[in-house]
């Protein structure tokens, strides 16, 4: 899996406000890459645009996945191809449920659709790797679930869908040291059966990256990567803060 974005430059659909200019950043094959930056500065949008969201308009650049642009598809079709988005805030969907959204989906990836029983001993699987209550299985999508409960779906969904590139929204978000470190020892574990799988993970924290540790650490600012570097960056980033000097190539500390 290669996702390759060229200069991209994105405004909100409304035209009044530019989210990235000249945004470039490739995603390697079997790598775990990592944005940070301040609020405001377009990380987690940046996620909705790979995933195609109708509410920003692309307006000069490219998003290549597997050497052929993506941007004339839309959402699902994106998904289908084995991108995978964690959202920071998942939403509820009453009336649908767990499996039903689940079986749904896994056979719009197959020529052939999943036995009920194979599907439901995957999903049972997954659940109890998650240490997630199986009654959850049949409840509607989200509905009632706390915020540790809906990432932990977020990572039912990744098991079971099998994608190639997956991003983590702020995944750390709303969970606790315990459910942190469950849901990240299921990623490890995927990406062990998986080792082409790339992982692109947005956060504002260094903890989520004790366990899932990046080869590149990228800063982005101001709607572009202004930095790249290993995870001593991150840690200087802990440290610093995300003051920068002049240029913007370097970091400052708060005094």
């Amino acid at each position: 899996m290669n996702l390759v974005i060229k200069d991209l430059n994105v405004v909100t659909k409304d035209q009044e406000k530019e989210i990235l200019k000249d945004f470039s950043l490739e995603i390697l094959p079997g790598k775990i890459h990592t944005i940070m930056g301040p609020n405001g500065t377009g990380k987690s949008t940046l996620s909705k645009i790979i995933m195609g969201s109708s509410d920003y308009e692309v307006k000069e650049g490219d998003i290549l996945y597997n050497g052929k642009s993506i941007l004339p598809l839309t959402v699902d079709e994106r998904s289908r191809l084995g991108i995978f988005l964690a959202m920071q805030s998942p939403i509820s969907i009453e009336g649908v449920t767990n499996s039903e959204f689940l079986r749904t989906a896994l056979n719009e990836r197959r020529e052939q659709p999943i036995g009920i029983y194979q599907f439901m001993k995957d999903m049972e699987q997954g659940m109890k790797d998650l240490k997630m209550d199986s009654s959850m299985m049949h409840r509607s999508i989200n509905k009632d679930f706390s915020g540790g409960e809906r990432k932990k779906n977020e990572i039912l969904q990744l098991k079971l869908l099998k994608p190639e590139l997956i991003i983590l929204d702020e995944l750390d978000s709303g969970l606790d040291v315990d459910s942190l470190k469950i849901v990240c020892d299921n990623i490890q574990e995927y990406r062990k059966e998986n080792p082409t799988c790339s992982l692109l993970i947005i956060t504002h924290y260094t903890k989520i990256l004790d366990y899932l540790i990046p080869d590149y650490v990228h800063i982005m600012k101001n709607g572009k990567i202004r930095k790249t570097g290993p995870l001593d960056l991150a840690k200087q980033i802990e440290n610093c803060g995300f003051n920068y000097t002049e240029d913007v190539s370097e970091l400052v500390t708060n005094e």
